[in-house]
């Protein structure tokens, strides 16, 4: 199979971007696949920052200028992964200069430029864009997603899906623009992991029709450039409860989002538990995934219990890696991309793809009534 040259720029080159050109170099891992991506051109606002791509021998181009990356013909696809607060004005230039997108979250600040985005994209149908969302490609998650499509769970009972690091655990640490409402955006911590999160529930179509939230500033200040305190005003954690209105009836739903969850690094936990079986997942435990099921044991009879399963590494693209083998957070990127653009391709088949411009756009009304609920401790309906 003759695989397609796919020129990629990067806006962004700090630590996402270089994960992304680091992917992009293990591309031959993956088995028959119909794209040849090529690292073209990266855009980073420090030149500092652009002397580490210097070692990849096919990128041509390095700027500081995102509309110089925009003008290169040899550019098919942009990665974009900058502050929130200028995801508008970079993603609607992208879609606008006739360029394919994957976006980082939270795709806009807010819900008015996720809004006007999505308009950009309507106004250029012709193109492709993704929302970066890297945790569903673990093979492990992959297992449990197929065991829920498979009904074989039952009517469900509850759901949690949780993204859970300590970054912020340190209260020493500088503040930085995720604390800060202006840069990251007023929903905070839902803003930077909550795509994490949702990604899953969205695509299993478990939206919430109304939720309440607890949100917790657990640092308010922080020491700034000077070393005085600065005002932190984003919210750390969040805690999200749904109601869901499943097949078999409502059942509840639990997104957690947490800058300080100690004893967590950047673990993704997603669970569903049904009347007949369940299934659980985490990324701290990559291989494992936990099935819920009833058996007859031997000298003891009928009873419930949790089965660990092995996942071993190969997730919705196969790769050369062998099926007994650990699966990692590089391998995940590795994967997106893959979906991304066999999906640019029309390749992909019924393979789960990633995170929509839709679904990007529903989250921000999420946060927009946990924002509401938070505040009022209240059920707020959310906003379709």
């Amino acid at each position: 199979m003759t695989a397609q040259n796919v020129g990629i720029g990067i806006i962004g080159g700090g630590l996402m971007g270089r994960e992304i050109a680091a992917a992009i170099q293990r591309w031959p891992a993956l088995v028959d696949h119909p794209v040849r991506p090529r690292l073209t051109a990266v855009c980073d606002i420090n030149p500092a920052a652009l002397s580490w791509f210097d070692q990849i021998d096919t990128v041509s181009q390095t700027t500081t200028d995102y509309a110089e990356l925009l003008s290169n013909p040899d550019v098919d696809v942009v990665y974009v992964a900058v502050r929130h607060d200028l995801h508008e004005q970079i993603y609607t230039d992208v879609i606008r200069a006739g360029k394919d997108l994957l976006a980082e979250k939270p795709f806009g600040i807010d819900t008015k430029a996720s809004d006007l985005i999505l308009s950009a994209l309507a106004e250029h149908p012709e193109s492709f864009v993704r929302c970066s969302s890297e945790m569903p490609f673990f093979p492990g998650a992959q297992r449990a997603i197929d065991y829920v499509r498979s009904g074989a769970a039952g009517p469900i009972i509850e759901v949690r899906s949780a993204f859970l690091h300590s970054s912020d655990l340190d209260e020493s640490k500088p503040i930085n623009w995720k604390r800060q409402a202006k840069y990251c955006g007023e929903a905070g911590v839902m803003n930077d992991l909550g795509m994490h999160a949702w990604h899953v529930p969205l695509r299993l179509g478990w939206e919430p029709e109304s939720l309440t939230a607890v949100l917790q500033n657990l640092v308010p200040q922080r020491p700034g450039p000077t070393g005085e305190l600065e005002e932190c005003d984003t919210w750390e954690n969040a805690t999200v409860w749904g109601w869901v209105d499943g097949p078999d009836g409502r059942f509840p739903l639990t997104v957690e989002t947490k800058r300080i969850a100690p004893g967590n690094k950047n673990t993704w936990v997603f669970e569903v538990i049904g009347k007949t079986g369940g299934v659980r997942f985490a990324t701290s435990n990559p291989k494992r995934v936990e099935v819920l099921s009833v058996a007859d044991v031997p000298g003891v009879g009928r009873e419930q219990g949790w089965t660990a399963i092995e996942a071993g590494s190969q997730s919705v693209w196969p790769t050369v890696t062998g099926g007994i083998f650990e699966t990692g957070f590089s391998d995940a990127i590795l994967q997106m991309w893959a979906v991304y653009l066999a999906e640019r391709s029309g390749e992909l088949g019924d393979r789960f793809g990633a995170a929509t411009p839709q679904e990007a756009a529903r989250t921000h009304r999420l946060y927009d009534a946990a924002l509401a609920a938070g505040e009022s401790g209240r059920w707020t309906s959310v906003i379709r």
